[in-house]
């Protein structure tokens, strides 16, 4: 595979959550092109299974989306070289309002490889014990009970399009419930 080289990086803007940049890049057949890039600090979230095995979910507006959707706890990194499992217990907490000493890694992924490179570690909890929810002042947040059969049917039905949930979901399936 032929080098594609990176000429030059502009910040366009400096965000809260992420960062828009414009790459300038000369890719192999000499031409020279520019391509968008927006830089993300990480994410870690959280499937947390309670004893009966059902998985507690959260139900928030997304602005982006302009309506709710259901998915797992995450949020992102409160610096770049805070641990991801630190950031996935800190959120399973502040969003559900239960705790685990019992966090293990489920699955790494990047969100949006073509233009973003936000990354995302995904842990399962167990052994929840409940606390009490520490939400954000910007946060309005739903802890809601699924069985992984109700999950499934929300993600093959379209009603979880939610890339990190559906991975979660289908990993925590195919590892743990077949």
């Amino acid at each position: 595979m032929e080098e594609i080289k990176r000429l030059n990086r502009e910040l366009v803007y400096k965000g809260h959550i992420i960062d828009m940049y414009k790459d300038t890049v000369k890719i192999p057949n000499g031409n020279i092109a520019e391509w968008d890039f927006i830089g993300h600090k990480g994410a870690a979230a959280v499937l947390p299974v309670l004893k009966n095995g059902n998985v507690l979910m959260v139900r928030q507006y997304r602005n982006a989306l302009d309506r709710y959707t259901l998915e797992i706890p995450a949020g992102g990194l409160e610096s770049p070289d805070e641990p991801m499992i630190d950031c996935a217990a800190r959120e399973l907490e502040e969003e559900t309002g239960y705790k685990s000493d019992n966090l293990e890694m489920l699955l790494s992924l990047h969100t949006t490889v073509a233009f973003c490179n936000e990354k995302i570690e995904v842990f399962l909890a167990r052994d929840l014990v409940k606390t009490s929810q520490h939400l954000d002042e910007d946060e309005y947040i739903d802890v809601e009970e699924h069985s992984i059969e109700e999950l499934l049917e929300a993600v093959y039905s379209g009603k979880i399009e939610d890339s990190k949930t559906v991975s979660a979901i289908l990993a925590y399936y195919s590892k743990y419930c077949k």
